[in-house]
């Protein structure tokens, strides 16, 4: 097995302690990858803090052209980068295939952000005291952030805490999560044989005991974590004065309202729901039906899965439906269906597990207090459940304690509005699935879903002061 090293600054470090990465699909070894110890994590923060003395004053054109040439370098490893997704994370080739193409987008989008990176000029004359006077604001870089990234995308989440931080003249210290670290590692090579400064982009894989410090630390400028609502929660209240974005959980819905083109709608509320086995933040899991049409729109949701879902090999063109991440999120998947059922609920598909795959699953008759619809079950299952008029809808989509995206089918610009006005979510997308995201979108949620927003343009918001300076003719 390749023994993958950390990479702080240009160098790769080696330790004594390391973690072997399995592939979910079949259990075997992919590589052993170099954990980091707190030696390794301080050591980070000061390359780091050393390199942002370069960075911070780099120009738009050079950072620009930085990111450019990391765009056309992801271009060149794309077939590399698919496969380390699909061999640590056994998403799906064609979903690996959209993820690599995605990051390359969010780099180019980087890009083109670096150089609209602007200021304005206020009015202060608005006031006598400000009469002969001009005032100016700029965006600067606030110095080092520490990413925490998630295992579902291995590549792209990395990227858009990268890309941005990169952009806004920062440098970053990601830790990866520990079930799909060689990407994130991958992804650093490209960007130092761009040309990037040592110590603007490092990757130190470590446990999350080890990786707290980067949340504690009192040089690290800003925080900008995705996963868990429990753990990211937590983090905000070790992480003191600085910055915080938070990209947690969800259980989105989607909304079918009688007016809505159901050839259109349910295939994509089935890619929805089990694409990338339902591994996935915004991830289908609520379905919300009007009453009149519940009856046929469960029974064309069902055909759907069963006629064009498959399960099993990632590798193989047209599976939909890989792995779960590894046999605790099986085990507990399968335990909360099973909950369901004897809760009353009926299991119209799927309902068992199939190797190291969970069969996709549509659950009836479910109520509020079941897990499979309050809590974010990550996995290919989804429930269905009818509701009477468009504001009983909008009240089931903020019957939740998360609030990241809703997806809504209906033909009337009323409904549409409703939505976007009165639903407590960060997004709404309209005739397609909750699960859609283009990477320039301002991208987060509510509640329990998170804080503060990604997206390169909204990224770097977070990422940057805004400084104002006045002068008196």
């Amino acid at each position: 097995m390749k023994l993958h090293e950390i990479m702080i600054g240009e160098k790769r470090i080696k330790t004594n302690s390391t973690t072997t990465v399995i592939n979910p699909y079949n259990g075997r070894p992919v590589a052993q990858v170099c954990m980091a110890g707190p030696a390794e994590i301080e050591n980070a923060i000061k390359t780091a803090t050393a390199a942002f003395k370069t960075t911070r004053y780099m120009s738009s054109h050079a950072t620009s052209s930085l990111l450019k040439r990391a765009t056309h370098g992801l271009i060149r490893n794309r077939s590399k980068l698919v496969d380390s997704i699909v061999a640590e994370s056994g998403k799906p080739v064609s979903a690996a295939e959209q993820e690599v193409d995605r990051s390359i987008i969010t780099f180019n989008i980087a890009s083109e952000e670096a150089s609209r990176i602007d200021g304005e000029v206020l009015p202060v004359d608005i006031d006598p005291r400000g009469e002969g006077r001009i005032a100016i604001t700029k965006r600067f870089p606030i110095g080092v952030v520490a990413g925490i990234s998630p295992f579902n995308f291995p590549l792209n989440l990395v990227t858009h805490k990268v890309a941005p931080a990169i952009a806004s003249r920062n440098t970053i210290i990601l830790k990866p999560a520990t079930k799909t670290p060689i990407t994130a590692l991958l992804l650093c090579e490209i960007l130092l044989e761009a040309g990037m400064t040592p110590g603007q982009y490092n990757v130190v894989p470590c446990s999350p005991a080890v990786g707290e410090q980067l949340a504690t630390d009192d040089r690290i400028a800003k925080l900008t974590f995705t996963g868990s609502p429990s753990v990211g929660w937590r983090l905000i209240r070790a992480a003191g004065k600085k910055k915080v974005t938070l990209e947690l959980g969800g259980n989105a819905a989607a909304v079918v309202h009688s007016d809505a083109d159901l050839k259109w709608a349910v295939p994509r509320i089935v890619a929805g729901a089990f694409g990338s086995a339902g591994q996935t933040c915004i991830s289908v899991q609520r379905i919300l039906i009007h009453k009149p049409i519940y009856e046929k729109t469960v029974k064309a949701l069902v055909r759907e899965i069963n006629t064009n879902v498959k399960t099993g090999d990632p590798r193989k063109k047209g599976v939909m439906v890989g792995p779960m991440i590894n046999s605790g999120a099986l085990q507990q998947t399968d335990a909360w269906v099973r909950q369901a059922r004897e809760g009353g609920a009926r299991i119209l598909t799927g309902g068992r597990k199939k190797g190291r795959c969970y069969m996709p699953t549509l659950i009836a008759d479910v109520n509020k207090r079941m897990n499979v619809v309050c809590k974010e079950v990550f996995a290919p299952v989804a429930t269905v459940q009818s509701y009477n008029n468009f504001k009983h809808a909008i009240d089931m989509v903020n019957d939740s304690d998360y609030g990241l995206q809703v997806g809504v089918f209906t033909s009337d610009l009323d409904n549409a509005f409703e939505t976007f006005e009165k639903a407590d979510v960060g997004g709404v997308i309209v005739n397609d699935f909750p699960t859609f995201r283009v990477d320039n979108m301002p991208y987060g949620g509510v509640k329990m879903s998170g804080l503060g927003r990604e997206g390169v343009k909204y990224a770097i918001k977070e990422m940057t002061e805004i400084k104002v300076m006045v002068i008196k003719r």
